[in-house]
């Protein structure tokens, strides 16, 4: 196991800017609980592996060849957290497409990273086997997101798109969490539902309304202004899958 080059340093750095990790379609995740489950789900695609030279240790022998040591002051600038972690990998992006015909959860300009991580891991806890989100939407593989995921970044395909246009050639029928709209308990929601949440401060934007089937809401019998979206998204997700 060699020492992190500086080459290799400069480049994991250079993959904290959103512009970077598309460019080159990968994303990095820091953490050893984080690091050890993407290296169980997904091994094929580790592209390189970064350990604190006391913690050798955790390092799976399979992953050997493309795992590099770092200092504890390497791995402080190769963070992008407040406390550096033992671990840091970059992973290569799954190429998967959008499912017709499956229960989808739409996000519609959705801002806050730990928001975005939040959903994403009651969607893997509901089994929601896709997200669609607005191109204006957090990137899932922000640093924040995928922490906040908790693992969930690796099961959930994730895509961007323009939904407006996604919508409209999808024959599912669509639900969209309102603040006034049907009660969400009293509604029948088929197998393939696509449930859409909107931005945290505005809500579903209006070209996004008109594909709307069901207003649905969850009712309010307290003060509060509104609800957080993680927290609507998992009220309504545990109704919708049962």
């Amino acid at each position: 196991m060699e020492a992190l080059s500086k080459a290799k340093q400069k480049w994991i750095r250079s993959l904290h800017l959103k512009k970077n990790r598309e460019a080159e379609q990968v994303f990095v995740v820091e953490g050893e609980k984080m690091v050890l489950e993407g290296l169980a789900i997904a091994n094929s695609e580790l592209l390189l592996l970064v350990v604190h030279n006391e913690h050798l240790a955790l390092i799976p022998d399979t992953v050997l060849d493309c795992t590099y040591t770092a200092t504890s002051k390497d791995m402080e600038q190769l963070s992008a957290l407040s406390t550096p972690n033992k671990l840091i990998a970059v992973f290569k992006r799954t190429n998967k497409t959008i499912q017709a015909n499956l229960f989808t959860l739409v996000l519609d300009g959705i801002q806050d990273p730990g928001n975005m991580g939040t959903i994403l891991r009651l969607a893997d806890w509901f089994g929601i086997q896709q997200v669609v989100c607005s191109k204006d939407t957090v990137d899932c593989y922000n640093e924040k997101v995928v922490q906040a995921s908790m693992g969930a970044i690796f099961r959930i395909p994730v895509f961007y798109t323009h939904l407006p246009a996604f919508l409209d050639e999808s024959s599912q029928q669509k639900f969209g969490a309102m603040l006034n709209g049907e009660h969400y308990k009293s509604v029948a929601y088929p197998k393939d539902a696509i449930l859409i949440m909107g931005n945290e401060g505005k809500g579903v934007r209006p070209e996004v309304q008109e594909y709307i089937d069901v207003n649905i809401t969850i009712p309010r019998y307290g003060e509060a202004e509104s609800l957080n979206v993680a927290t609507a998204t998992a009220i309504l997700l545990a109704e919708m899958v049962q």
